[in-house]
């Protein structure tokens, strides 16, 4: 199976009216525990995209309006994305998409290949949410602790936090949020064998 860890950053919260600013994924075999592939890449927006960016995730982002036309077009990262996974031969039961916030990053990803097309490739339907996997083991391993765990100990700085792990690199940068989930994901569950 493989482990698509992927993020996104964005000019807001909001799919319906925001957009997508960059994303980065990473593939790993779960069996062998080796990356197979990754991918990242700046979004280029129109100006009437940018202006209606929120000015606190673009504090968070850090972008900047010439960083971003410097990027790529949706439909070419599109392309890119789907030829990248197409090539692996993901399919459906064969991998899963792996977030810190799957619904946030599922919605902002399906402004660059939809739901519909997604399936039609029949790429992996499940994408999973790391702060339940890790409210889970917590259950798990100390019940009493879990119970008391407030949402925001579910956020990735805090579960790093748990571990002794240096919170996430600011300003928030996809591919940094993809190692640094993937740094949370090995302490939560044990290193890849690699």
């Amino acid at each position: 199976m493989y482990l698509i860890f992927l993020d996104t950053e964005t000019t807001g919260l909001n799919p319906k009216k925001h957009r997508i600013l960059e994303i980065a994924y990473k593939v790993f075999d779960s069996i062998s525990g080796k990356p197979t592939l990754w991918y990242e890449s700046i979004v280029a927006q129109s100006p009437e995209a940018w202006a209606e960016a929120d000015p606190t995730s673009l504090t968070f982002n850090g972008f900047s309006w010439e960083q971003i036309l410097k990027g790529k077009t949706e439909k070419v990262i599109a392309s890119e994305i789907a030829n990248d996974l197409n090539h692996l031969g993901l399919r459906e039961y064969g991998g899963v998409f792996i977030c810190q916030n799957p619904s946030f990053d599922r919605s902002f990803f399906i402004q660059l290949i939809d739901s519909d097309l997604q399936k039609n490739y029949g790429w992996p339907y499940h994408w999973l949410d790391f702060a339940s996997m890790y409210w889970a083991v917590r259950l798990l391993q100390d019940p009493e602790s879990a119970k008391k765990l407030k949402e925001h100990s579910l956020s990735k700085d805090e579960i790093a936090k748990y571990y002794g792990i240096q919170t996430e690199q600011f300003p928030h940068r996809a591919m940094n949020g993809v190692d640094h989930m993937i740094t949370c994901y090995e302490a939560v569950f044990g290193k890849f064998n690699y």
